[in-house]
C-alpha cells in the first residue's frame, strides 16, 4: 500500500491573515488562487516585492492597525476605525492623538497590567501548590 501526500492548501484570506496583509490589496492572482503550505513558507521566507511593499506601507488589516496604534481591535471600532489604514494614515493618527486613541491606549495598558498581575498570581499559586505537594 502506497501512501500519497495531498498538498495542504488554504484560501487566500487565510494566507493573507497569516502573512499579516490586507487581502484586497494583494495581487489578483493571489486573491483568486489557493495557497499551499509550501507557497506560504516561501512567501514568508523570501517575500516578493508586492508583499514587502504591503507590509511596509499598507493598507494594513485591522489587527495590524490595532497593534501599531497600541489598542485592541474593539478599541479601533469604538474609535470609528473600521477600514484598513496605510502606514501614513496610522502615523497621522498617532500625531493627532485624538481623545479616543488616548483613552483606548490607556485601557489597553490597564488590560496588560491586569494580565501581568493575574499571571504573576497564578505562578505564585502554582509554586505554593508545588511546595505543598513536595512536603507531603
Amino acid at each position: 500500500m502506497t501512501s500519497h501526500q495531498t498538498t495542504q492548501t488554504m484560501k487566500p484570506a487565510t494566507a493573507a491573515k497569516k502573512l499579516g496583509v490586507y487581502l484586497q490589496a494583494t495581487p489578483a492572482e493571489f486573491q483568486e488562487g489557493v495557497v499551499s503550505r509550501a507557497e506560504l513558507t516561501a512567501l514568508q521566507t523570501d517575500p516578493p516585492a508586492w508583499l514587502e511593499e504591503l507590509r511596509r506601507n499598507g493598507p494594513h488589516p485591522r489587527p495590524v492597525v490595532a497593534e501599531k496604534l497600541g489598542v485592541s481591535i474593539a478599541g479601533l471600532a469604538r474609535g470609528g476605525v473600521t477600514e484598513a489604514l496605510t502606514t501614513e494614515q496610522i502615523e497621522s493618527l498617532k500625531q493627532e492623538s485624538p481623545e479616543w486613541l488616548r483613552k483606548e491606549r490607556a485601557t489597553q495598558a490597564e488590560v496588560r497590567k491586569e494580565g501581568a498581575r493575574v499571571k504573576k498570581r497564578n505562578a505564585e499559586r502554582a509554586a505554593t501548590q508545588a511546595d505543598d505537594t513536595r512536603r507531603r
